[in-house]
């Protein structure tokens, strides 16, 4: 039984000693965006359980705290911030933060496509995939002049995107993953 423990705590402080080796191999932790849904509630206290939407300034309206920032933050971060504002009106709230729409996860898809408009992202998604979600390319489409606009904070930058390399297979760099907030152009 110790060799079975002893073998055990030495994996653990394997991983642990990585240096950060397994997380960077974990998916990046959601953070709230105006659109998103959440379920805010606070264990025993079944006045205080509301599913809200996170307006468009990055804010949720809360009973007895008003308004929390939240754009920006995951889940847990969120909890951290209800609790410190609750604990004023509860002694040691327990408040849970669960995602439950993420309508505010979306990149945008316009011009010569079968049917442009708005993809959610709710999960990896590549400039090929998406021009296939919103029916592919009309026959006018300048395949050569496709490109991804992306908002950043000191203001857009612009992404070619060769298709007829990606298509044929030639060159795939190009096929880049989109994120929330791009716009994918098709002239």
């Amino acid at each position: 039984m110790f060799r079975k423990v002893f073998f055990a705590l030495c994996l653990l402080w394997l991983e642990l000693g990585s240096g950060g080796a397994v997380a960077a191999d974990s998916p990046e932790i959601y953070q709230l965006r105006p659109g998103d849904r959440v379920l805010i509630s606070v264990w025993r206290e079944d006045t205080l359980q509301r599913e809200v939407v996170v307006l468009p300034d990055g804010s949720v309206t809360f009973p007895l705290i008003g308004r929390v920032e939240v754009a920006g933050l995951s889940t847990p971060e969120v909890e951290q911030s209800i609790t410190a504002k609750l604990k004023k009106y509860i002694p040691e709230p327990i408040v849970t933060v669960v995602i439950v729409g993420i309508e505010g996860s979306r990149a945008y898809v316009t011009g010569k496509v079968l049917h442009p408009g708005s993809l959610i992202i709710n999960g990896p998604i590549t400039v090929l995939q998406a021009i296939s979600l919103v029916g592919g390319l009309d026959r006018f489409a300048d395949e050569g002049g496709i490109k991804v606009i992306r908002a950043k904070a000191d203001g857009q930058e612009i992404l070619p995107v060769n298709y007829k390399d990606i298509i044929s297979g030639k060159n795939v760099s190009t096929n880049i993953q989109l994120k929330a907030g791009d716009t994918l152009v098709v002239p």
